[in-house]
């Protein structure tokens, strides 16, 4: 674990957050700003197409149920355990810095979905096969394009479609028992059954699960937590304020604790990344499957996924944590959110934040398999499906009782390494993404 973990720190406290950054720097210029340009027409676009009944696509998807399945990805437990992690060691100035890392981040998802857009592949049944693979070896003929795409695909089946399931389902068991002492096992076994529902149906089953539960889920966590804003009304212009100072004061001090200017970037940076998945290389999966006129359609509608994840979900739950005046109290994580939501909500906090995580952790579970899948049968072949369905519902079941720091730790080592060839082939198509994206008008 202690060797995995040191890896991890480079690999995301540097490595990775210089090729984001820089990634989504170089969109931003490339793309002129379509992150602005395009963001009207997202939100046109969601409502335009927004259905709960999308229906079966023939192997694809509507572009609603692309955006709900990419979104049920992006909205984990990542957006409470997440903003947590970043305020308690970065401090309220963290917050700021995920802000302007999810700005960054739109124009690279952008450029994700357009290529996972271009370079799909429709078979003549209508099933459609997309994502970093197919324009990885769009980018580099010949062997090494196979290579770079084949390190993409094991390392996304290991980071998401095994371990990730895992740590998910492990969130969603310790939450329940928590909150209505339902022993780990038994909500373990409840989610296999329910998520064996779902991939026994195939994508269209997902797809029409992902556009009812994503818009349900969201709705539900913005109510809770605007109730809560609207109790602290008072303390929110000092909480903005705060936010602003600590994003650039090296000696910021809350509550006793002293935040410094390097560890509020490191951690705006290193959770707004990882949390919103922008340049990754997981959500392209989900938007390749839109039954779209053009890419860029489907590219607009992605920025607006790294928007709700950002500065909607996680926004949310750090304004909650910080209007609470629990930061400096030691605690950590998801007590520390149900904490702040028991002091309005009283003993119903705990229970409302693992209604939640079951939402969020859930959805991401279908995400995560959906997209561990496509690269599974990229390698194998889909008759070998089945089998992978199998694995990833042993560790899901697994997952919900055992203690999986190692497996966390794991998950985030092969999640950085899934998101190198995929930010390489980026830069290599950036021409034609910058092609794409000057077919818009301003």
């Amino acid at each position: 674990l202690g060797i995995v973990t040191t890896i991890n720190n480079y690999l995301s406290n540097y490595i990775l957050i210089i090729l984001l950054l820089g990634m989504g720097i170089w969109f931003t210029v490339r793309t002129k700003a379509i992150q602005f340009r395009c963001f009207g027409e997202g939100w046109r676009r969601v409502f335009g197409d927004f259905s709960l009944r999308g229906g079966n696509q023939g192997g694809g998807m509507t572009s609603f149920q692309a955006l709900s399945t990419a979104i049920a990805a992006q909205v984990g437990t990542g957006n409470i355990v997440g903003a947590c992690g970043a305020i308690i060691v970065g401090g309220p100035g963290a917050i700021f810095w995920m802000w302007i890392i999810a700005l960054l981040g739109m124009a690279t998802n952008y450029a994700e979905a357009v290529m996972a857009q271009k370079t799909r592949v429709v078979d003549e049944d209508g099933t459609v096969h997309g994502g970093p693979v197919y324009y990885i070896t769009t980018a580099f003929k010949g062997n090494g394009g196979k290579f770079l795409a084949g390190f993409f695909a094991v390392a996304i089946i290991l980071a998401l479609g095994f371990m990730g399931c895992m740590v998910q389902s492990n969130s969603i068991a310790e939450t329940m028992n928590t909150a209505f002492g339902i022993p780990t096992w038994v909500m373990g076994l409840i989610v296999v059954i329910l998520a064996g529902i779902v991939f026994i149906g195939g994508v269209s089953r997902l797809a029409a699960v992902t556009e009812k539960i994503v818009p349900i889920m969201a709705v539900l966590y913005v109510l809770g937590s605007l109730v809560i804003l609207i109790m602290n009304a008072a303390n929110i212009p000092a909480t903005f304020a705060l936010i602003f100072q600590c994003a650039f004061n090296p000696d910021a001090t809350v509550g006793g604790a002293t935040f410094g200017i390097i560890a509020a970037i490191s951690q705006g940076a290193k959770r707004g990344l990882f949390s919103n998945e922008a340049g990754m290389g997981s959500t392209p999966h989900a938007h390749a499957l839109a039954k779209v006129k053009q890419p860029q359609d489907q590219g607009a509608l992605a920025i607006i996924g790294v928007f709700v994840d950002t500065f909607v979900i996680l926004t949310l739950t750090a304004l909650v944590l910080i209007t609470s005046g629990l930061i400096p109290e030691g605690m950590t994580g998801t007590a520390l959110t149900q904490a702040a939501f028991s002091l309005t909500f009283g003993s119903f906090g705990k229970v409302f934040i693992a209604i939640c995580m079951l939402f969020f952790a859930f959805s991401t579970i279908l995400g995560w398999y959906f997209f561990g899948q496509v690269n599974f049968n990229a390698l194998f072949g889909s008759k070998y499906t089945k089998v992978y369905s199998l694995i990833v519902v042993l560790f899901i079941l697994i997952g919900s009782s055992l203690k999986v720091d190692l497996v966390w730790a794991l998950a985030d080592f092969f999640n950085g390494l899934m998101a190198v060839p995929n930010l390489l082939a980026l830069l290599a198509l950036s021409g034609v993404v910058a092609g794409i994206a000057r077919n818009k008008k301003d």
